[in-house]
């Protein structure tokens, strides 16, 4: 199998050769030319996502496995998990859990080392590590960390809007509501002053507050079952496939809600939120000329912050790396994928949401503008846990639950495209 070095190498050969292959479009080429050069135009550019992809899941393989290796800081000697407990050795919290399913939750089956070792994080019916906030006395533990961590990561993997990266991150330990005043007073300007002249004092000038209220809105996966056939048979890769589907399931409703949440009992989504930029004249394609003016249709203070960026979905983009500019050089950039420079657009980074809309009648596709002044307020982190009870023996149960709300505390702050209506 190819490294994810080799990867990147002929991902960046193949976009360089795709760049050549658009390039031999011109002023003068037939019409069924021009088409079939943009057919293996999009082929190539299918196999470059392609091994982009493949270059994720590495990386995320290569991450699970130094995770598994890493030395347990649980552990006297920082032996890692999963190479077998030497006698004398306590069990590891992992090695406890698999244990406590395979027993169908009949803690008294359990060595003295294992049920010290569950007590840990479970005590008087009581949860005590961080993942959950309570479990159920008939035999609920809290699945081992690593899980955690995958779930995480999946998350952030589904769309960007729960990243850190993109939009502001305010995280409390509650969940009442968090008021953020607002003020735009870019409209107001100085009066010119006359000499000796009284100043004005009618309230014309004053200064107009506004107010956002980030609330908490819960979601769960409900429970997954598994097997007793399963736990026993592939408990160790259980905890990667129930991380990255319970990952998936809640980064998947955090994203879209981020994205198109209605505002009412709901996050208000980024696009919902934002105001028009322009609309555009086609009903289901956009122009170079128009992505240059939704750009400058918002106010260049926004435009100059570490956050400011394009958004989209994977198949706006698609139409977008076939845009030139007047000049006939190209609105996207592919950057450096070896050295880890992501793709431009008008020398602004993108973000690609697949919660947003497809080029289309009265559609929203595209943004463009300082999502830091997006806020994503979150309560704690995602929540994980298993339980084996009666309704779940001889197997066991596993759950996610997120809590969540968003809100651009300034809509001058980002803008979007409207396709025409029919």
């Amino acid at each position: 199998m190819a490294t994810i070095k080799e990867l990147r190498e002929q991902q960046a050969r193949i976009a360089t050769n795709a760049r050549a292959k658009f390039d031999e479009i011109t002023d003068n080429t037939p019409e069924d030319r021009a088409a079939e050069i943009e057919r293996e135009f999009d082929a190539m550019m299918a196999d470059h996502d392609s091994i982009g992809q493949k270059v994720e899941r590495l990386e995320k393989l290569e991450k699970a496995e130094r995770a598994m290796d890493a030395p347990d800081p649980r552990r006297p000697g920082g032996e890692g998990e999963g190479r077998g407990v030497d006698q004398g050795e306590a069990p590891s919290y992992r090695e406890a859990f698999h244990a406590y399913l395979r027993a169908e939750g009949n803690v008294a089956s359990l060595s003295a080392d294992e049920r010290s070792v569950l007590r840990t994080g479970y005590t008087d019916g009581k949860e005590l590590r961080a993942q959950t906030s309570g479990t159920n006395s008939a035999g609920g533990f809290t699945v081992p960390t690593e899980l955690q961590n995958i779930l995480v990561k999946s998350m952030l993997a589904w769309g960007p809007m729960y990243d850190e990266a993109v939009g502001t991150v305010i995280t409390t330990n509650g969940g009442g509501q968090l008021t953020m005043p607002t003020v735009n007073d870019t409209a107001v300007a100085a009066e010119a002053h006359t000499e000796g002249a009284t100043l004005t004092d009618d309230g014309g000038k004053d200064v107009t507050f506004g107010q956002k209220v980030l609330d908490a809105y819960a979601w769960n996966t409900e429970w997954v079952r598994v097997s007793k056939e399963l736990a026993d048979d592939s408990i160790f890769a259980m905890e990667q496939l129930l991380g990255d589907l319970l990952g998936e399931r809640l980064g998947r409703i955090a994203n879209s809600q981020l994205t198109t949440g209605s505002g009412s009992s709901a996050p208000n989504g980024v696009v919902t939120a934002s105001t028009a930029g322009l609309t555009a004249a086609g009903t289901a394609a956009v122009t170079g000329d128009e992505i240059i003016n939704l750009l400058h249709s918002v106010d260049p203070a926004y435009r100059t912050g570490p956050k400011v960026a394009f958004m989209f979905n994977d198949s706006t983009l698609s139409a977008i790396r076939k845009l030139k500019d007047g000049d006939g050089n190209y609105l996207w950039q592919m950057g450096n994928i070896q050295q880890g420079v992501p793709g431009t657009l008008l020398g602004y980074r993108y973000y690609i949401n697949q919660a947003m809309a497809n080029l289309g009648t009265s559609a929203k596709p595209i943004l463009f503008g300082d999502f830091g002044k997006y806020y994503v307020r979150k309560v704690g982190g995602p929540l994980i846990g298993a339980i084996s009870d009666k309704d779940f023996w001889p197997g066991f149960g596993v759950a996610g639950y997120i809590r969540f709300d968003g809100e651009l505390a300034d809509t001058a702050a980002i803008k979007h495209i409207v396709n025409a209506a029919a």
